[in-house]
């Protein structure tokens, strides 16, 4: 079932999260080891008011279980939903600069993360998925939703451009080429 996540799904969201930002991770968190910057996320992720926040998270649930997550949020909020990630950042590593990359733009409604645990894949829970992020940007009032997909992720893009999305550039985050891709939505 689809349904937003709550503070207590942390213990299951996190290694979804983790498969699908990889060494994103560890930019977000000012570490350089993957696990350490989970555990910093998921103190995140039980607040508020940043990008990994479970506000942000929408869940499949099968059984209780967690079987795929989306993460997602307005571009509008994207400069405010990173400042406590920066800030944290510089506070620990005492560096007076620090930017996180904005994957998204104003206007927006943004699919930051999806991911299907291994054992659920394959029975449409991404499709599910990337229709209840559709849905929300609607009920939110946005028109143009947007994502980014890794260059050599052909599986993901594929299912992207079955959806409707359209190419829209390309941008380096944390060391790595992705294709922005933007697709236009309505409430019909």
């Amino acid at each position: 079932m689809i349904e937003p996540a709550g503070k207590e799904d942390v213990e299951q969201v996190m290694p979804l999260l983790h498969e699908a930002i990889g060494n994103i991770a560890c930019s977000l968190a000012g570490v350089e080891d993957e696990a350490e910057a989970m555990r910093v996320l998921a103190h995140f992720y039980i607040e508020e008011g940043n990008r990994v926040s479970y506000r942000n998270v929408i869940v499949d649930k099968r059984d209780g279980v967690v079987a795929g997550i989306v993460v997602c949020y307005a571009g509008d909020e994207a400069e405010q939903l990173d400042k406590p990630l920066i800030e944290r950042v510089k506070q620990v590593t005492g560096l007076a600069e620090y930017s996180i990359t904005s994957e998204t733009r104003p206007g927006e409604f943004y699919l930051d993360s999806i991911a299907v645990d291994a054992s659920f894949r394959n029975q449409g829970i991404a499709k599910a998925l990337m229709a209840a992020f559709e849905r929300e940007a609607v009920r939110r009032g946005y028109h143009l939703v947007s994502l980014i997909v890794e260059e050599y992720n052909g599986q993901a893009r594929l299912l992207y451009e079955k959806r409707g999305y359209k190419e829209d550039g390309e941008m380096i985050v944390s060391g790595h080429r992705y294709t922005r891709m933007v697709k236009t939505v309505s409430d019909h």
